[in-house]
């Protein structure tokens, strides 16, 4: 969706012809997956972070623009709401001491973006959801001053036809509506990217599908939402709910929603695509003059642009991505499972798990795939997503009896995962102090049993006894939390509660 889209506009006309676009794009994929036109393997990766501004008080900052002004590079973008960014990380080969490269350049980015939100009294925060979010913050008067955001809010209210409905039953139910995509926005993340030959993509796609709940369980860091704490990491239930664009007698129907964890493995990438064209309905339906037919038959490569608009408007938490570099075509799995934060050196640890695990389970000679049923993977994702590291996920037993069995995520990580991790990192090259570093945050956290959400939950609670209101504890915990973060330490090392004493109410 980072094309410059001039909001307007659509007839019926547009959207017949960008449907035959979108065929003659699929074919045209087709094409160049059988001609072997994909670039050779480079074992590159890339790295999205979506970032939150607070003031002093921990409370939102719609102030975007002015900091992004004033930090005046390519690197940071607007996300969708006011006070949203985003910073991407040029691509990286992943090998030698990259994890150690990844974090010195995230540490310099974020600290001179901070210096700059400083500015105008705002400050970065790195966190699914910022706790002291409210619904009046959530508007579409709110939503970042582009082009793209407008007419992206306005073809998904059109095609819901009334209010969005938010119910999430967590630890407290969350039961409200709005009449915009502004809730989205409450949703920050990390985006994992990796470059893969497309003969390697469906081992790569449906091992990332297998480990996401393993990597919602130890990561998440999003249990609160307009002031009520609901799953461990509510940002899945929220994205979807927030882009539904059926209503309830669709939903009743069985129409897929927008936002999914998807229904089966795949054997290609263009499982996923023709997927796309099969159950979703154009959004953006903005055509350019391409025919990707006739560039392929002038020998040249095309850019498929209808077919990856598309794309952008289908939330995978697994997303196939085509893309050309110095014009060669590629693709990419993007991961967009994770939240951001807590610290850089969480959300490198993170990715080290993600690449080593998903590198060793997709060359594995017995892939969990064919082992796992697809059912039970989205079940386990919900699951992680439910109760983050205290979850429960269903995995293939080892041993010569084989079958399903149910095991602590914490216990699957530590006992099975981590090992994998080890020798998938291992096999990219990656050097040994890189390996066991990032990988010793993710043992650590499974043997404190300890992430983001389980930090932000037991400090909003000791606030709580301390005898501040809900509204109050949200704020202080946010406060802590990112004065902690400013420190660097990984998150399972913080200390619960607030450093100071606090009046009583």
């Amino acid at each position: 969706m980072g094309e410059k889209v001039v909001a307007g506009q659509f007839d019926l006309s547009d959207r017949q012809r960008y449907r035959e676009k979108l065929r003659s794009c699929l074919t045209g994929l087709e094409r160049l997956l059988a001609e072997k036109r994909f670039d050779r393997p480079k074992n590159l990766m890339g790295l999205e972070i979506e970032l939150n501004l607070a003031g002093a008080d921990g409370m939102p900052k719609m102030l975007n623009a002015q900091v992004l002004e004033r930090i005046a590079s390519r690197d940071f973008q607007t996300e969708l709401a006011m006070f949203n960014l985003e910073v991407n990380i040029a691509p990286h080969r992943l090998s030698g001491r990259v994890f150690d490269r990844l974090d010195e350049e995230l540490r310099t980015s974020l600290a001179y973006a901070d210096r700059k939100a400083g500015e105008v009294d705002a400050g970065i925060v790195m966190i699914g959801i910022l706790p002291t979010l409210d619904r009046d913050d959530l508007v579409s008067s709110n939503l970042s001053d582009v082009d793209r955001y407008a007419l992206l809010n306005e073809q998904i209210v059109a095609a819901r036809g009334e209010d969005f409905t938010l119910d999430i039953d967590g630890v407290e139910r969350l039961s409200c509506t709005s009449k915009s995509i502004a809730p989205e926005a409450a949703c920050t993340s990390v985006q994992l990217h990796l470059q893969v030959t497309p003969e390697r993509f469906a081992g790569v796609w449906n091992a990332a599908q297998a480990v996401a709940a393993a990597q919602i369980a130890v990561g998440a860091n999003s249990p609160f939402l307009f002031g009520r704490e609901l799953w461990r990491e509510s940002r899945p239930p929220l994205f979807q709910q927030s882009t539904d664009t059926r209503p309830p007698e669709l939903q009743a129907q069985g129409v897929r929603p927008r936002t999914w964890f998807g229904e089966r493995w795949v054997t290609s990438a263009f499982d996923l695509f023709e997927e796309n064209l099969r159950y979703y309905p154009a959004l953006l339906p903005i055509c350019d003059d391409e025919d990707p037919l006739e560039v392929l038959d002038r020998g040249g490569v095309p850019t498929l642009a209808e077919l990856v608009l598309h794309n952008g408007t289908v939330y995978r938490w697994n997303r196939p991505v085509y893309g050309i570099a110095d014009g060669v075509p590629h693709l990419r799995v993007e991961n967009r499972v994770l939240p951001a934060g807590p610290t850089i050196t969480d959300v490198i640890a993170n990715a080290a798990f993600y690449y080593g695990v998903v590198r060793a389970l997709a060359e594995d000679s017995r892939p969990v795939w064919t082992r796992l049923p697809f059912e039970a993977a989205a079940a386990n994702f919900d699951a992680a997503c439910k109760h983050g590291i205290e979850a429960r996920l269903t995995w293939p037993r080892r041993g010569r009896l084989g079958g399903l069995g149910e095991v602590d995520a914490v216990t699957l990580v530590r006992d099975e995962l981590l090992p994998l991790a080890e020798a998938g990192l291992d096999a990219w090259g990656i050097e040994p102090a890189d390996r066991d570093l990032y990988l010793g945050v993710i043992e650590e956290r499974c043997r404190r049993r300890v992430n983001g959400a389980t930090w932000q939950a037991a400090t909003f609670h000791r606030a709580l006894d301390l005898g501040l209101g809900r509204d109050a504890a949200l704020a202080a915990t946010t406060r802590r939390y990112r004065e902690l973060a400013k420190q660097g330490e990984p998150v399972h090392s913080w200390p619960v509660g607030l450093p100071e004493p606090v009046p009583t109410a």
